[in-house]
C-alpha cells in the first residue's frame, strides 16, 4: 500500500489590477491635463499678464507684482467707475503698461481743488488712500473728456503718473489694452481679484 503523502501548500492569491480603479485614475490624470492646458490657452490667448511697475496702485497693487488683464471684456462693454485698467499711454506701443483706476467717464467734468477730486460737480469719497491730492496737474482746471475719454488715478495718488499729468492726459478708450482681474501672490498681497 502507498502511503499518500499529503503537503500542506499555500497559495498566494493573485493579484488583480482592478480595471475600474486604473480606468478612473487615468481619466482624472487625463481630465487634469486638459483642463491646465485649456487655462493656460484661455489665459495667454484671450488675456494678458503683465507686472506693475512702481507704488501708485497700493495697497490694492504693490510694485513687482503680475496682474492677469482681461483683454477682451471691453469688446461688449465700456469701462465703469472704479474698474483697474490696463492701457498704454497716448497708444506708445513700446511703453509698458500703466495700471489705474477710472475715476470718471466719457462726458464727465473733472477738477482736483484743495486736494479734492470733484466729478460732475460732487466730490468724491473715494479719495484712493484717504490723502489730499497734493498736485492737480492738469485737473486744477476743468477737463471735459469727450466721447471715448477716460481719467485715470493711481490709488496712491501723491504717488501716481496718471491722467493729472501733461504727458498722458485723459485715456482715449483705443489705448485701454484691458481689464486687470486677478492679480498673483506676492508677498503680503497675496493672490486675489483686483478691487
Amino acid at each position: 500500500m502507498r502511503s499518500k503523502k499529503y503537503e500542506l501548500k499555500f497559495y498566494e492569491p493573485e493579484k488583480k489590477i482592478d480595471r475600474e480603479f486604473l480606468k478612473s485614475a487615468a481619466e482624472i490624470v487625463v481630465m487634469t491635463v486638459i483642463t491646465a492646458l485649456l487655462s493656460y490657452v484661455i489665459t495667454y490667448s484671450f488675456g494678458l499678464r503683465t507686472t506693475v511697475i512702481g507704488d501708485s496702485m497700493e495697497p490694492a497693487l504693490i510694485n513687482g507684482q503680475e496682474v492677469l488683464v482681461d483683454r477682451f471684456i471691453y469688446l461688449w462693454k465700456t469701462p465703469g467707475y472704479g474698474d483697474v485698467i490696463a492701457f498704454r499711454p497716448n497708444g506708445n506701443e513700446n511703453a509698458h503698461l500703466y495700471i489705474k483706476r477710472v475715476v470718471a467717464l466719457p462726458g464727465d467734468t473733472v477738477v482736483i481743488r484743495d486736494g479734492v477730486l470733484y466729478v460732475n460737480g460732487s466730490a468724491e469719497e473715494d479719495t484712493g488712500n484717504g490723502e489730499l491730492i497734493e498736485d492737480s496737474g492738469i485737473a486744477s482746471l476743468e477737463i471735459t473728456l469727450n466721447g471715448n475719454e477716460y481719467f485715470v488715478l493711481g490709488d496712491a495718488r501723491n504717488n501716481s503718473e496718471d491722467s493729472r499729468s501733461g504727458n498722458i492726459g485723459p485715456v482715449e478708450r483705443k489705448t485701454i489694452t484691458g481689464k486687470a482681474w486677478l492679480k498673483l501672490g506676492k508677498g503680503e498681497n497675496s493672490w486675489g481679484l483686483v478691487k
